[in-house]
């Protein structure tokens, strides 16, 4: 076991790393362009943030959140979403001082205790939005064309985004009454953990995976038809919004998401040909989330995206980048006082800006070429004992299979002038 990454994690290793970083650069890139700046908050927070945050019977704070008690005899919880810690840190550092809206963005590390599966572990990477400080439907359509540009601008294909509104605390209660009249006659065929949902939050038996295909499910009644004047009108006013940038949605009736500070608009993204774990992003309002952490009435909006998922799709659509070559240049020298001039040669190239590698166990010419060969090198300096006596270098394009002598002392600026053009 102690070689073994605990159950849920992995490594990422070297060659998949670009493609992490790929995806990451699309995030500052895009985010830069849509004006959110990148928040970094601690991997685990006071347990109540989350039972607060994301509301006590859920199943995250229920069965899914690592907590542990520290040796002050505090109860911490490593973070499994990110929206509550950044609601946190707005409220203290006072982001909200400088009035308007705060829009956040970030990446990284969340934890739940689950099932592991293709694109869900227990440790896994998400990039979010926050937009805070604005009620205006608006911002609502913006944060949900920035995930769909994200994906898009990634490449990828084939998306289907989904759309509801759950309401707020006025208009749903009588939701809540209607639900609960309704499942009343099917409460032994639900499963265990709808049972209880039945008494303190119905609204997620429409989000359980268990009962999705029960036949009663499709007669559920419709929160759409509960909504108050002012939530349907802004509901309204975000699919307005999305049908003039000419983008295609879903109205689905049962999209409720999994988490209790969700209020009026929720939506997902989905890449059906990953199955069961489709929903590569989602989000929603949550207006009053702010408030339940200690704040004032504050409107707020965001989305997370899962980026396992979001690679393993651009992998099903061959789109992730090659993995770039190990080096510009590769230094070939033989002997030690050989080696021993090549060494800030290597240091003066790398200092100029270009990727240099070379060999310090002293292995053979060819044993060194096929160093250069398998680093993806285009250029190999050939640095022997009578090369270093006539203060000369064998350059080599290790691409075009030619070569010429070049002074030393010329070396670095002609190298840095090839590799930058």
């Amino acid at each position: 076991m102690l070689t073994k990454a605990p159950r849920g994690t992995k490594d990422i290793l070297p060659g998949e790393v670009g493609a992490w970083t790929h995806v990451e650069r699309v995030i500052r890139g895009l985010c830069d362009r849509y004006g959110y700046k990148e928040i970094r908050t601690p991997h685990f927070e006071h347990t109540e943030l989350f039972q607060r945050g994301i509301g006590d019977g859920t199943d995250v704070v229920d069965k899914e959140m690592y907590t542990f008690t520290d040796r002050g005899d505090r109860s911490l919880t490593l973070r499994p979403e990110n929206t509550a810690a950044a609601i946190r840190a707005y409220l203290e550092h006072k982001f909200y001082a400088d009035g308007g809206l705060q829009k956040l963005f970030y990446i990284g590390s969340m934890f739940r205790y689950d099932r592991p599966q293709a694109g869900r572990m227990r440790e896994f990477h998400q990039f979010g939005v926050e937009a805070v400080g604005e009620e205006s439907p608006a911002v609502d359509a913006e944060i949900i064309l920035l995930a769909l540009d994200f994906l898009e601008e990634l490449g990828l294909t084939g998306l289907t985004l989904k759309l509801n509104a759950v309401g707020c605390p006025q208009c749903r209660p009588a939701y809540r009454e209607r639900l609960q009249a309704y499942f009343k006659e099917y409460l032994g065929e639900l499963c265990e953990d709808c049972r209880d949902r039945y008494t303190r939050s119905p609204l997620r038996i429409l989000d359980c995976k268990a009962d999705a295909a029960q036949p009663f499910m499709a007669g559920a009644p419709a929160i759409t038809d509960c909504l108050c004047a002012e939530c349907a009108a802004h509901f309204d006013a975000v699919q307005s919004y999305l049908t003039a940038a000419g983008v295609s949605y879903t109205l689905d009736t049962r999209l409720v998401r999994g988490l209790d500070y969700y209020t009026r608009t929720a939506f997902e993204i989905a890449y059906p040909p990953l199955g069961a774990q489709s929903a590569v992003a989602g989000g929603g309002r949550y207006d009053g989330l702010v408030e339940e952490l200690g704040g004032s009435p504050t409107p707020a909006v965001g989305f997370a995206a899962g980026i396992e998922r979001v690679l393993l799709a651009l992998t099903q659509q061959h789109l992730l980048p090659e993995e770039p070559p190990a080096a510009d240049v590769f230094i070939i020298a033989l002997g030690a006082a050989a080696g021993a001039a090549a060494f800030p040669l290597l240091h003066d190239l790398r200092r100029g800006g270009v990727r240099a590698l070379m060999d310090y166990a002293g292995r053979s010419m060819k044993a060194q070429m096929k160093q250069a060969n398998k680093a993806g090198a285009h250029y190999a300096v050939i640095l022997g004992e009578d090369e270093l006596r006539s203060g000369t270098a064998a350059l080599r394009d290790m691409t075009e299979s030619t070569q010429e002598m070049i002074p030393l002392a010329d070396m670095v600026q002609r190298l840095i002038s090839e590799v930058k053009g």
